[in-house]
């Protein structure tokens, strides 16, 4: 079948979250909420790192990356979602709905190359530190965040010039409130066997390939810390990894249970979309500056308290 002669949908239709009619305030208020922390949260880490010249280290230059990702994910699906809740306005272009799924499947693979990279990056702080300062210089660093977001490109137009081939022709009402791979090729008008394959084979190697590297390091790293002799220095070791370590679970978690089952579709799934589209980039900043010694004592210092030490 030929999608340019078959393809004849000029919008869809976003099902959105299944709710009865009288929770679309509530729902929206709820929403909204976790949106404007989410952008207010991750802006805060963002402009915390920049201002404080003390987290001026690939760290927290890697930590500002993830922070606009986070943001910038969250944007691409919250306000769609906040409109079907007051509005009941869900109808989106067909070109809005391409730009949808590229944007988020380009932000969140290139988030997906990040957390690799800072699990890299505390590797050779922890491992190599006599090294370190050669090693991951300000250019290596920019080198690096370059990488990821580059990246993430290319999986995204692979991924999204390869759903979009197919030809839709009919059914208009996807059962998600984005745009999403799963969703979307439940409504093409042809087989889909080969992109589900294609799907679960690309995300599949990229989602193990990256968790892989990531547990190797921290391998190496558990191994370095237990070798401390201070219970201090072992402490904080512990702690700075302790965060990253945890946002990671939280966002390969989810991920794998959408991507990593062709053709599911489980009431559950639409709960696990809520989790890593809204839910996580508001954890981040929250895991962050709660286990970060030094990312708290920066926000008193923005704040204009100078007293507070970060140890």
């Amino acid at each position: 079948m030929q999608s340019g002669n078959q393809t004849s949908v000029s919008h869809f239709i976003l099902v959105g979250l299944h709710h009865p009619p009288q929770l679309g305030v509530p729902l929206f208020l709820v929403f909204f909420l976790i949106y404007a922390l989410t952008v207010s949260g991750n802006g805060l880490i963002i402009l915390t790192i920049l201002v404080d010249t003390q987290l001026h280290r690939p760290m927290y230059w890697f930590l500002c990356h993830l922070s606009f990702l986070d943001m910038t994910i969250s944007s691409a699906i919250v306000p769609k979602m906040l409109a079907g809740f007051l509005l009941d306005s869900r109808i989106i272009s067909f070109g809005g709905c391409v730009i949808q799924l590229f944007s988020f499947h380009f932000l969140g693979c290139t988030e997906c190359f990040l957390y690799t990279l800072m699990a890299y990056d505390r590797f050779l702080a922890i491992c190599k530190p006599l090294h370190y300062a050669t090693i991951m210089t300000h250019s290596v660093c920019n080198y690096l965040a370059i990488g990821t977001w580059l990246g993430g490109t290319l999986h995204s137009l692979f991924q999204t010039s390869f759903v979009f081939r197919l030809p839709f022709c009919g059914p208009n009402r996807v059962d998600n409130f984005f745009c999403d791979i799963p969703a979307m090729l439940r409504l093409a008008c042809a087989d889909t066997t080969i992109n589900e394959l294609v799907t679960f084979v690309d995300i599949g190697f990229l989602v193990i390939t990256c968790f892989g590297l990531i547990l190797t390091s921290y391998g190496y790293i558990v191994a370095a810390i237990l070798r401390i002799r201070s219970v201090d220095g072992r402490r904080n070791a512990f702690s700075t990894c302790a965060s990253h370590l945890t946002v990671v679970i939280v966002y390969y978690v989810p991920c794998s249970f959408i991507y990593l089952r062709p053709g599911s579709q489980e009431p559950l799934d639409g709960v696990v979309a809520v989790f890593y589209t809204v839910i996580t980039p508001l954890l981040n900043p929250i895991i962050y500056t709660l286990r970060n010694k030094e990312m708290k004592a920066a926000l008193w210092r923005l704040g204009g308290r100078k007293d507070v030490q970060p140890h």
